[in-house]
């Protein structure tokens, strides 16, 4: 009897490395939006190392950064304070799974006050539509 796959290994199949990354692309092919998957590659600077950090979508039309997150690490997001104070020309915004998800279970801060905090946009499953249009600003 043949095993039904899971969300996650059929998009590990299409290459993604996550079941949320899956739907975001399906998302963006169905709207007719051109869009590289973890082509471009940011260099920042760990304290102490050099490091490199691939971003999941870069939206072609207007160079916006989409990383999607079921789980924000505390690593997750160190690195992305890193990246956004040594390159703010890039516009780097998350989707979550779930952004009313506590940071961890001692905190009330949730993942999306914690972008609000830092000065990033968010949303929860999708990209909204009025990302997907907006006009380009900073690198492309």
């Amino acid at each position: 009897m043949a095993r039904k796959v899971s969300l996650a290994q059929a998009a590990k199949l299409k290459g993604f490395r996550s079941g949320l990354e899956d739907k975001v692309a399906a998302e963006l092919i169905a709207g007719g939006h051109a869009y590289e998957y973890e082509k471009l590659k940011i260099e920042y600077v760990k304290p102490a190392r050099k490091a490199k950090y691939t971003p999941d979508f870069k939206i072609l039309a207007n160079g916006i950064i989409v990383e999607t997150k079921g789980r924000f690490l505390t690593e997750d997001r160190q690195k992305h304070l890193l990246i956004k104070s040594q390159h703010p020309a890039y516009d780097i915004r998350f989707v979550f799974s779930n952004s009313r998800t506590r940071i961890s279970k001692a905190s009330k801060t949730t993942y999306g006050m914690w972008c609000e905090t830092h000065g990033f946009l968010y949303s929860d499953k999708s990209i909204p539509t009025s990302w997907l249009h907006e006009p380009p600003k900073g690198i492309q």
